[in-house]
């Protein structure tokens, strides 16, 4: 028999570590200011540009960004799209991954440290925090006490509502994108919008105020695959947010620092004060290397630029750099950055073909579009007098005014064309009349004689009578 191996032989320990609460420092610097503007661009953009109008003619909407779900419609300022154009939005996605690749082969992880949207959220919620409970120390010593007083109920209360308005802002704001923005505040107010507006706010409040509130940095490390996948698509000549091991090493206090260099003996610029860590909104600590952890804000940088100001002496003792200056330093080399390698020439010149692709399909597509789809049963129907018919359903769109049109079989020697419901001219053929921003659909039989009837492909073309603009459809005419 197997002897039974102790269960304490697998205790591996737990598979999740538990979060260890970060109480972010206020700090300010230039890489803070950034933040700060960007936050404010940010949010600007998203809460108020559903409220912009673009005017698009009369019974257009005029809102400057709209997802018309029920109308089938995306509206971005000139531009429209429809679900027929789905290839623009793939185009879009390429677009933005490839911009993101790009900032991350030269800033490493730019994008969550500035302009992701948790980023976004948990620092204005960190604001508020601070704002409310005061600064690191006395947040870290609210928590510390044991019982709870009034003035602790006040303040948490104060701050969760806070936080609370700003989720709901955030969630109402995303459903004003789907409906004209001043007609569905008005409705919301007065408790007249869809029901399904309210759970979609319900969801996003519940979710931001979870995110950014509650779970916060675990977002980054845990939710958000991004930290992952950089690794991968990064390089030795990124620049990360990075301490100088060169120049920080050997640590020690201000006052063991100064006696060690009166000593002559070597002394690194890092006095330990722990500022990189205090103001680190995941908690880590920066000194020890390139961690996924790191959102690569820069808050660290601005700290530690604080202290060797008021020590005197020189700053970004934590920069955007990279492993090799720091190797190459030690070396006695000059530094050396290569922002423009083929890495970036790469990403620079695919932004560069996708975007311009978007852009001539922009420029150059049909406002006439024709869809046509071939009878499945009946495939084919012989007549009385040998002839051979074929049915087809035609689906016209037109983007542009009320037009009306004319369609054409081509391809198919001596063929008749019938559109079911219309009026036949005396040239032989129908005149069809589609509705600005509609879709027709139209029953369409193409009859062929019996001498000159035999299975091969036809075109269908549907021209502008007015303006002479054609869209063409390719399918075949079979025989029985």
């Amino acid at each position: 028999m197997t002897k039974p191996v102790p269960p304490s032989e697998f205790d591996y320990g737990p598979l999740y570590a538990p979060q260890k609460k970060v109480y972010p420092q206020k700090v300010s610097g230039t890489f803070r200011r950034i933040k700060w503007g960007l936050m404010i661009v940010c949010l600007s953009v998203y809460y108020f540009l559903p409220f912009m109008r673009w005017y698009r003619g009369p019974g257009a909407p005029d809102q400057a960004v709209l997802v018309d779900l029920a109308g089938g419609r995306f509206y971005f300022f000139f531009i429209e799209l429809w679900p027929q154009e789905v290839y623009i939005f793939t185009g879009l996605l390429i677009l933005a991954a490839l911009t993101l690749f790009l900032m991350n082969a030269v800033g490493g992880r730019m994008w969550c440290g500035y302009l992701c949207p948790q980023t976004v959220w948990t620092d204005l919620f960190f604001a508020v925090e601070r704002l409310i409970e005061g600064d690191r120390r006395e947040r870290i010593k609210k928590d510390a006490v044991k019982g709870i007083t009034l003035e602790r109920v006040i303040e948490l209360t104060l701050k969760h509502s806070i936080w609370l308005l700003i989720a709901w802002w955030t969630g109402g704001a995303w459903v004003l994108y789907f409906n004209d923005a001043p007609t569905l505040v008005w409705e919301l107010a007065t408790f007249q919008a869809p029901a399904l507006a309210y759970i979609w706010i319900a969801i996003l409040t519940a979710t931001t105020y979870l995110l950014a509130g509650w779970m916060r940095e675990q977002v980054c490390l845990y939710m958000c695959p991004w930290p992952r996948i950089q690794a991968a698509l990064t390089d030795e000549w990124a620049l990360n947010v990075t301490y100088l091991r060169d120049r920080g090493e050997q640590r020690m206090s201000l006052k063991k620092s100064a006696e060690a260099r009166a000593a002559g003996l070597p002394a690194g610029d890092c006095v330990d004060c722990h500022q990189c860590v205090n103001v680190c909104p995941v908690g880590i600590d920066i000194r020890n290397g390139l961690q996924m952890d790191c959102i690569q804000c820069g808050l660290c940088i601005d700290a530690c630029d604080n202290v060797m100001e008021k020590i005197g002496r020189p700053t970004r003792l934590i920069a955007y750099d990279t492993d090799i200056n720091i190797a190459r330093r030690q070396a006695g080399k000059n530094e050396l950055y290569r922002i423009v390698r083929p890495r970036t020439i790469a990403y620079a010149v695919m932004i560069a073909l996708v975007g311009s692709t978007i852009l001539y399909a922009l420029a150059n597509r049909s406002m006439l579009n024709i869809n046509v789809l071939h009878d499945r049963n009946p495939i084919a129907v012989r007549l009385a007098d040998g002839s051979i018919r074929n049915a087809y359903t035609v689906r016209l769109l037109n983007k542009r005014d009320d037009r009306a049109v004319v369609l054409d079989v081509e391809g198919l020697p001596r063929a008749i064309v019938h559109v079911v419901g219309q009026d036949t001219a005396a040239s032989g053929r129908s005149q069809i009349v589609v509705g600005r921003d509609r879709t027709t659909e139209l029953r369409v039989l193409v009859t062929a004689p019996a001498a000159a009837a035999r299975s091969m492909p036809l075109t269908m073309r549907v021209t502008d009578v007015a303006s002479g603009e054609t869209a063409t459809a390719v399918d075949n005419f079979v025989m029985p």
